[in-house]
């Protein structure tokens, strides 16, 4: 019932416009990919533990089970990943200010510059992917407003 009310709401532009803006991200998401990976195996980092380093770059520290919760995974796999991102050199363990029993992850300076390196790069891709489809883009944009957690923008 809610969700037929909340479909009756949609305008059919913006119906067709979500489809299109789908459509890019999917295109985008899957050109982006293929084209960091070569960079990121050079690093011996996987795409989880880019995401990993990504976040902990934005937030700061977390502690294990945070990252295990984030990360939907078990503590025991989110300890696997930190484990090999802290051998090369990217995240270290430190205990917690208020519990010296808790474990914190924090990312290293290598890590801040492996994720600027590849935030680069990713914008320079994304320029690229946006510059081929720059008119549908355009379209899209009139009929959604697109909002990220740090600000609110239009494409």
């Amino acid at each position: 019932m809610a969700m037929n009310a909340i479909n009756s709401k949609r305008m059919p532009a913006q119906e067709t416009a979500a489809d299109r803006l789908t459509d890019f991200i999917m295109f985008s998401q899957r050109n982006l990919i293929l084209r960091l990976s070569p960079e990121l195996n050079q690093d011996k980092v996987s795409y989880p533990q880019f995401f990993l380093l990504a976040y902990l770059e934005e937030e700061g520290s977390l502690s294990m089970s945070s990252i295990a919760h984030m990360m939907g995974h078990s503590t025991a796999a989110a300890t696997g990943m930190v484990d090999k991102l802290e051998a090369l050199g990217h995240l270290q363990r430190t205990s917690g200010e208020a519990d010296r029993r808790r474990v914190m992850v924090r990312i290293t300076d290598q890590g801040r510059l492996l994720v600027a390196r590849m935030r680069s790069n990713i914008a320079r891709d994304l320029a690229e992917l946006m510059a081929e489809r720059d008119e549908e883009l355009r379209r899209v944009s009139r009929d959604i407003p697109v909002t990220s957690r740090r600000r609110s923008f239009t494409i």
